[in-house]
This record gives structure tokens, sequence and C-alpha cells, in this order.
């Protein structure tokens, strides 16, 4: 056995590889606290990779008077756009309107509605939609932003591909976020500042001891220990089970395990807005421009039963969602149009609500004194990562009185650092600097790496400069790259997590890259044979 008990304990030890354990490694070790966070794969391996893509205030919360929460998701996403240009950008949404959109049934707002108007009949009518805009646009501090607008359908481009009968809607603003990439960047930002991160690595057992916690982990090199002064469980769908089964602690909070699934399809429009659609059912889906030449359709909202790394898009699921969007799209779409499909489980704090809809998406944050601090997170959402992080460290900070203050708003990650409008300036100096690159290419590297883009890239003036090409623009330099910076040890994690990219290679073009990358990885660490 490896003992590394040996080494100063670390002020944090997190349980973890998704945006929260990620989230809360890099403010850490930003203050100063010495940080080793373990994730049983890789990182955005489980939740994390799965959202639906958005900063967003969460416009239908507001129908569960979830005022904070809507408010702290706003206030992020400026926040957040500053801090990382490359990986987030501005994106409009139209809602079409419709007398046949419906409330779902249990709604504080529907209830209301229902008792003062009875005659709406559960409908949301528009002038409640617009209400509900004009707080949106104005709670958050909007500066960035552009605000919300009437547009008409029979006119507005925006409206060619849907059913004629939708003559209105409303247009207003949230944010797109490339969700797994944003996991490794503050994973990568945290390591820069001095955190251990280490992927591929579960957490077996966790024990307070003479004032410390002592954890045994298992992982590439076998069982090792660590000691640490406070334990951070971090685990998303899995927090309950660290809680039982890790920590052997009895847990009077619970979770609310709920599959979101998504269908990505060929594109199905030509601008580059979102649709926000409204169901007949009360619900909402999101169509929304994907990977420049595809459409991400998502998301259910489903309990979930079985084991969180289990979820998958069910046939029911992805019917569901085409019929859904069948109700708004001109051109029915059929399961021949779907070319991928994928699912998370969101861990949401059980707060007893009727749906799963229902289920609140705010995070609680719970702390055990009962001996070196463990500091349990249950729920939360993607928008509000930084923040939770925050608060996070706020409840911990008592433990640790000499850690810096809050330091990460607006403050750029790996890559970030340039005007939050400045992508098409960046994408056209990697251009002229490198002309072989496609627009495609140079667009997908500036949308990934942001100014690190042309260290990828190097002094290449030629595409076989850049190494070995494993298909659909990606290159030996940038596998190199994402192995040694950003934590990648397989096909997967590259084509599927820090990229896309697997919807454009072949099966065999995916096998190459995986093989290519053992070798690598052995290459670097030949004990790991």
């Amino acid at each position: 056995m490896s003992d590394r008990t040996a080494e100063v304990a670390s002020d944090l030890f997190i349980i973890g590889g998704g945006i929260n354990g990620c989230g809360i490694a890099r403010d850490a070790t930003g203050r100063g606290l010495s940080v080793t966070l373990a994730e049983q794969g890789d990182l955005a391996q489980g939740t994390s990779s799965a959202s639906t893509k958005l900063f967003h205030g969460g416009l239908r919360y507001l129908e569960y008077f979830e005022f904070r929460l809507v408010r702290e998701a706003l206030e992020e996403r400026e926040t957040l756009l500053v801090a990382m240009p490359h990986i987030s950008w501005p994106m409009r949404f139209v809602l079409p309107l419709s007398p046949d959109m419906r409330f779902e049934s249990d709604t504080p707002t529907s209830r209301l509605l229902s008792w003062t108007m009875p005659w709406t009949r559960g409908r949301r009518p528009d002038w409640l939609i617009r209400l509900g805009l004009y707080i949106y646009d104005t709670m958050g501090g909007r500066k960035i932003l552009p605000a919300t607008r009437t547009l008409d359908l029979t006119k507005d481009p925006a409206g060619k591909p849907l059913k004629p009968k939708f003559a209105k809607a409303f247009e207003y603003s949230d944010c797109w976020v490339e969700d797994s990439r944003l996991v490794a960047l503050n994973a990568r930002d945290a390591a820069r500042r001095g955190a251990r991160i280490l992927t591929r690595t579960r957490v077996t057992s966790a024990e307070r001891r003479n004032g410390l916690w002592h954890i045994t982990t298992e992982g590439p090199h076998g069982p090792e220990t660590y000691n640490a002064r406070a334990l951070v469980n971090a685990g998303g769908p899995w927090v309950m089970d660290v809680i039982r089964n890790v920590a052997h602690l009895n847990p009077t909070e619970g979770v609310r395990l709920v599959r979101g699934s998504h269908i990505v399809t060929k594109k199905l429009f030509d601008h580059d807005r979102c649709y926000f659609f409204q169901g007949s059912d009360g619900r909402i889906i999101f169509a929304i421009p994907y990977e420049q030449d595809f459409t991400l359709i998502g998301t259910t909202d489903k309990d979930h039963q079985s084991a969180p790394g289990d979820a998958r898009c069910t046939d029911e699921e992805r019917d569901y969602l085409l019929a859904f969007a069948n109700q708004y799209f001109a051109k029915a779409l059929t399961r021949d149009d779907v070319v991928w499909s994928y699912s998370g489980v969101r861990p949401l704090y059980n707060d007893g609500a009727k749906s799963a809809t229902a289920a609140t998406r705010d995070y609680v944050l719970k702390l055990d004194e009962n001996g070196p601090p463990l500091l349990n997170v249950f729920g939360g959402k993607i928008t509000t990562y930084r923040r939770l992080a925050e608060s996070a460290l706020a409840k911990l900070m008592p433990f640790f009185p000499q850690a810096k203050p809050a330091w990460t708003a607006r403050v750029a990650l790996p890559g970030g650092d340039f005007p939050h409008d400045g992508v098409a300036a960046l994408t056209a100096a990697l251009k002229a600097a490198h002309p072989f690159l496609t627009d495609y290419w140079a667009a997908r590297l500036i949308r990934a790496y942001g100014t690190e883009a042309a260290q990828i890239v190097g002094t290449a003036t030629t595409p076989d400069a850049l190494g070995q090409d494993f298909g659909a623009t990606l290159t030996e330099a940038e596998v190199r790259w994402l192995m040694s910076q950003e934590f990648a040890l397989s096909a997967a994690d590259i084509v599927w997590r820090r990229s896309k990219l697997g919807l454009r290679m072949t099966a065999d073009q995916i096998e190459t890259l995986d093989r290519f990358m053992a070798g690598a990885a052995r290459a670097i660490s030949p004990a790991a044979e």
C-alpha cells in the first residue's frame, strides 16, 4: 500500500469532481487552503456533463416563488460571462405564445391564479408570462444582456420553423455554457493554485481520528491514505452513499434523484436563437442550436430509482421529447432524426415536493461538527456553482481563520482572459496567424480554449505540424494538451466531455484515439503497466 499519511494533512479533502466539488476546490485554494480532491471517474463524468448547458436564472422557478434562487442565478449570469467568455455566451430565447399552454397544477402561481381567476382554467396567460419576464429582466442587475422584446412570428425568421398557428412570441436573454469544460477549467485552475486533483480515484472510507479525517482511496496506484482537517462531500447523486457507506454516518437529510434526459437531432433551424416551448402538460423544454450542425432538445424530469451511473435516455423519454417538439415545429420529427441522446441524474434536496418538476433546484449545505467538520452538499444548479462554493467556504471559515476572503467573482478561468465580446476578434487573430485553420476549426478552438488556443497550435504552419489527425479537426497536439493540462485519460474524456467531437467522429476514429492515449499514458508513466 502506498502511504501518504506522512505528509502534512490537507485543510480540505473533497469527494466529487463535478462542478460543485471543483468549484469549491478552486475557491479554497485561492484562499490559501491546501486541498485534495478525489473523483471516482473522470471530471464531470456524472451530472455535470449531462445538463441542458445553460447559465440561466430559471424563468419557470418564479412559478414556485423561488425568488432568492432566481435572483442569485440572474446575478451570476453576467459575473460568469465575464470570467469565461470562451465557454459561455449570451443567447436569445424565443417563447412562442399559445392559449393551449398550461401550468403544472401544483405550482404556487397556478393555485393562486385558479383561486383569484378561476376562468383561466390552468392556462398561463400572456400577461402573466410578460410579468414574469419583466421581473426576470430587472431583479438580477442586468447590464450586458439585452431586455425582453415581443416578436411577430409571421415576419421574424424565428417563426419560419414553427407551425403557422404561432403568431406571437416573447424573446428574452439567458446564456449558454460548455458544462463539462467549465468543470475541467475549475479543476485545472485549482491545480494551478496548488490543489491535488485525483481522478479515477474512489474514496472507500473516511473516519474521524485524533482530530483529523483519515481517508482511504482506491485509484490507479492501488489503495492510498490521506489526512485532512475537514471533509467536503460533493458527491452529487452519490452524496447519500458517501454519508452512509464511506463516512458511516446516519443522515437526517435526503436527496431526490431526478433524471433529466436530452436528445440531439440534425439541425432544425438556421438562426442562432433558442426556443423555450411550453407544453400542454405544464412542463417546458428547450430546443437549442448545438455544436454548429445540431439541435439539442430537453429536458425531462423523471424520478430516478436505480444507481446514478445507470441513467439513460429511455425510449419513452425520447418519444416524449419528440412529441413535445412536434407541438411546435412545422416539420414533424421522428426517431430517425435523433443522432445522440444523454441523461444525467440531478441530486435535488428532498423537500417533499409532489413531483420531480416541483422539487427545489436550490442548494442546501449541512455542516456536521461532531469532530473534524464534514460539509455535505445537497442539490444546486450549474449557474450558481460559484455562489455555492462561496457559501460552502463561509461555513468552513470558522475552522480556518487564516483563509483569505472570497475572490472568484469575475476572475477569469484559464483561457478566459479577454473581453466578454471578444470571441470574433480572437478567432480572426488565430486564423490570421495560422491560415490553414478552417473557419469551423478556428472557432471550435477559441470556444474551447480561448487565449490558450494559440499555445495548442503553437508555431504550426500546416495541419501536419500538429501531429496525428484523429478526425473532426482533433489533432495530436490538442490531445496531448488535454492529457497534460486537463486530466483526460481516455477517448471518452475528450470526445464526450472536453468536447462533443464524438458527434462527428466514427467508432474507428474514437478507437484509434483510445489506443493512442493509452500508449501516451504508458510512455509518461511506465510504472502504470
